[in-house]
């Protein structure tokens, strides 16, 4: 691209990405391509960044567009790339910078004018495109070669292949956001799924065999977290033929072309501070084309390869059988998984993967309900859910659907109440000096409940929330006190929801009467429905705890015993009757023995109280219930939800990209 512009405005001036576009053909024995190659810049990692790059690049690589069927430009600088990947692991080895630098260039402006292509054109227009190939003046060709197929099959090598060393950081990065790239047809025509030339190849080319080592290097991209080096700083020796190289790291900014990014400014202030915001883009960018990979929809007479991988993999201290048993298989050291997936939990993404593991592969998810220290793992979700005003949706949901994937083990909800929490800085409610990892858990989804019975009023969200307070609530041990309290305050906030719709539906009914005006009264009736559906659960959940772990929870007695008013008016209601009558007797048994031990009774005298009593209450007297046990499922066609969200989070979140929202089909701007 030269080495002699130094702003993003001055990119059409430049002679060599003049000739590149232009009308003539370029032979693949130019020396032109070493020239065209031979620039300095730093990738962009922010997307104010790739933004402006864009810009610069759209205007010209649409004149390409118009060229490139006469000339064959673009193919010309594919395969000049493809020779280059061949020799890239033993450059690696010898250390040969250079060589490893022109390969990154080469990538680059490929990933670059691809980008603009897929935007612009359909995926036969684009096949087309990589066809042509110079024949004769004026003329090209349409070889056998299917380049589009060779590019990806020679990047997923590379991936695979080529060390992550600081040498190649840059180059790894760019592979994987180029095959994300030519993934990304998607957001653009998102009825492109299984006809897609990409997808064909991707799942059923010379990929296919490819998977399960893809799959493995993606995710040991994310265990790692390799901050990116410092920025490269290549110097030009004018003097020299073709213009030598003097290569060397640097703490500052790479001199040259791409400067632009300083906007002419004099520091590399700048590329610093992109290094800071992604100091992962490595190991962000591997996920989100895993994420993408992953979510493939599933082809008329086969599966998604990619998704069997992440579904089967076994864990390296795993003997049992052999990974070659099962197609796609392998090994993977699931403890730096699990220490990755704990620290990476404020990303979508993260929380993302976590949830594909624990709902779809057995092997993790048992391993994870195997560890002694599941805090490290439930704390960042509770934090996730705890700053639901701060998060998107999604997150939310996957959070919480993690949540309840793990309290579908009983063994996970006694072993939360058994780990013991100090001081919780981010729960600022209340201080919390000590509490179980268990009752923080309850306290996090209660507020999550009244959070949306307030703001989103989201029926999804409360069916989720409730499911997994059911599961854990046999298991309940030693409530901490506000724990217990905030039960019991749900409890009353459903009450008085419940007794203010029951007004609005008697006061509508009444104004209703005598005129053809009946629509409002469905509406309350509907509402009405919904909250007794609720109350109904929670006072389910509160039996379950009251008949299974009475005696490890006084707390949650006295709570109830302090609130027992709460309870009177849904004695006698239809829908409530059975299931109050264990209420009703808990309560008039620890009621009669607090009369009896007198009245003006400190807390600590009534908690004695009931201590006793909960010893001394007949088990046979509390009527049985079925368990409540609630599992998880995945709705019917995931992917109408999965893959918009999984692009979603590319468009927002991934690292060096920048896409116009013009054009976007797989989603609304609204949603993303």
């Amino acid at each position: 691209m030269g080495a002699n512009t130094s702003l993003v405005t001055d990119l059409s001036d430049n002679q060599s990405l003049r000739t590149l576009i232009g009308t003539e053909s370029i032979s693949e024995n130019d020396p032109f391509w070493n020239q065209l190659i031979s620039f300095t810049f730093i990738s962009p990692t922010s997307s104010g960044n790739s933004k402006l790059l864009e810009e610069a690049v759209l205007p010209l690589a649409k004149i390409l567009i118009e060229n490139n069927p006469r000339t064959g430009n673009l193919g010309a600088l594919i395969r000049i790339f493809l020779g280059r990947t061949k020799e890239l692991k033993i450059s690696t080895e010898c250390q040969d910078q250079l060589f490893i630098w022109q390969a990154h260039n080469a990538l680059f402006m490929i990933r670059c004018l691809l980008k603009v292509f897929i935007r612009e054109m359909c995926e036969v227009d684009l096949h087309f495109q990589l066809s042509c190939r110079e024949r004769a003046p004026g003329t090209c060709d349409t070889g056998r070669e299917d380049l589009l197929e060779e590019l990806m099959c020679n990047l997923v090598h590379l991936i695979m292949e080529v060390p992550l060393l600081d040498i190649t950081y840059s180059i790894l990065f760019e592979a994987v956001t180029t095959l994300l790239v030519l993934l990304s047809y998607q957001l653009f025509h998102k009825d492109i799924i299984r006809d897609s030339l990409i997808y064909q190849h991707i799942m059923k080319g010379k990929c296919l065999e490819l998977t399960s080592r893809l799959v493995k290097t993606l995710l040991y991209n994310f265990i790692r977290q390799e901050k990116c080096p410092p920025p490269a700083t290549y110097i030009f020796d004018n003097q020299s033929d073709g213009g030598g190289l003097l290569y060397g790291l640097a703490s500052g900014v790479a001199t040259g072309l791409w400067n632009v990014f300083t906007l002419g400014g004099a520091t590399g202030g700048k590329a610093v501070l992109d290094q800071e915001q992604n100091p992962l883009p490595l190991s962000n960018q591997s996920l989100m084309l895993l994420l993408v990979l992953a979510n493939l929809t599933d082809g008329p007479d086969w599966p998604n390869p990619y998704r069997q991988a992440v579904t089967c993999f076994r864990n390296t201290q795993d003997t049992s059988s052999p990974a070659s048993e099962q197609l796609h298989s392998f090994q993977i050291n699931f403890n730096s998984l699990y220490t990755a997936l704990c620290e990476q939990q404020r990303s979508d993404q993260a929380t993302l993967l976590l949830y594909t593991l624990l709902h779809q592969n057995t092997n993790m998810r048992t391993y994870m309900l195997s560890r002694t220290d599941m805090e490290n793992l439930v704390m960042p979700i509770l934090e996730i859910l705890y700053h639901v005003e701060e998060r998107n949706s999604h997150h939310v949901y996957m959070a919480l659907i993690i949540l309840l994937i793990l309290t579908e083990d009983d063994t996970f909800n006694r072993s939360i109440h058994e780990v013991v929490l100090k001081n919780i800085t981010w729960y600022t409610e209340r201080t919390l000096t000590e509490i179980s990892l268990g009752s923080l858990l309850i306290l996090v989804v209660i507020r999550t409940i009244q959070f949306n019975m307030t703001r989103t009023r989201d029926k999804y969200l409360h069916t989720n929330c409730l499911a997994a307070l059911a599961n854990m609530s046999a298991q309940f041990r030693c409530l901490h006190q506000y724990a217990a309290q905030r039960i019991i305050s749900l409890f009353a906030l459903l009450s008085k929801k419940h007794n203010k719709v029951l007004e609005q539906a008697t006061q509508s009914l009444r104004g209703t009467r005598g005129s053809d005006d009946s629509d409002a009264l469905p509406d309350y009736a509907q509402d009405l429905n919904v909250i007794e559906e609720v109350i109904r659960m929670m006072l389910e959940i509160i039996n379950s705890c009251l008949s299974n772990s009475l005696h490890h929870n006084p707390n949650l007695v006295y709570a109830l015993l302090y609130k027992r008013e709460l309870f009177e008016q849904f004695r006698m209601h239809p829908s409530f009757q059975d299931i109050m009558q264990n209420l009703d007797m808990v309560i008039g048994f620890f009621s009669q023995r607090l009369e009896q031990a007198g009245t003006d009774l400190s807390v600590e005298r009534v908690q004695e109280v009931i201590m006793k009593g909960a010893q001394a209450l007949p088990k046979d007297r509390l009527k049985k219930f079925p368990d409540l046990k609630f599992k998880y499922v995945e709705e019917d066609q995931p992917e109408d939800f999965f893959i918009p969200y999984v692009w979603s989070l590319v468009f927002n979140s991934g690292v060096g990209l920048h896409w116009h929202p013009q054009g976007i089909e797989l989603f609304s701007m609204d949603s993303s």
